[in-house]
């Protein structure tokens, strides 16, 4: 594997890792007065569904970078989902269900993070809460999206 993609896919292993712990510490108020001496209950559902996204993304790349694909700024998001698409799963190298995930964690981290407008977030699949502890719910089904994509990429490339 390139030392780009290898880059790639240790950077989406880094953002896997990182909203597992924020959603480790957000369901333990124990972890976060104890380990971190938070005075009250805080919730990161919000930045795990960011993180999650990114580990998508990332892995998207490397994978794409392994098959000689680059995508590059502006618009570099929109760019690898399209690769991801065109040159991955309609090729049948990888499975639809890979992209399926990919474009739900694009439309929940566009809603959450404020990519797109307000007229696209009402559009969107996810409907944002403006209580970080709403978001529980789709935070949990981002990680686990999130780790089942990153194993299946890593496998492929490793």
């Amino acid at each position: 594997m390139s030392d780009e993609a290898e880059l790639h896919l240790q950077r989406a292993e880094n953002e896997l890792v990182a909203a597992q712990m924020l959603f480790d510490v957000s369901s333990n108020p124990t972890l976060q007065k104890e380990q971190f001496k938070l005075e009250k209950d805080f919730t990161f559902y919000s930045p795990v569904i960011g993180h999650s996204y990114y580990s998508i993304f990332y892995s998207a790349k490397a994978i794409l970078i392994k098959n000689g694909i680059k995508t590059e700024a502006p618009e570099v998001h929109k760019k690898t989902l399209e690769a991801f698409e065109k040159y991955l799963v309609s090729t049948g190298k990888l499975d639809m269900e890979l992209l399926n995930i990919y474009q739900k964690m694009i439309v929940r981290a566009d809603a959450l993070l404020g990519i797109f407008s307000m007229e696209k977030r009402k559009r969107g699949e996810f409907t944002y809460q403006k209580l970080p502890q709403a978001n529980k719910e789709p935070a949990q089904e981002s990680l686990n999206n999130a780790s089942f994509f990153f194993k299946n990429i890593n496998k492929i490339l490793r």
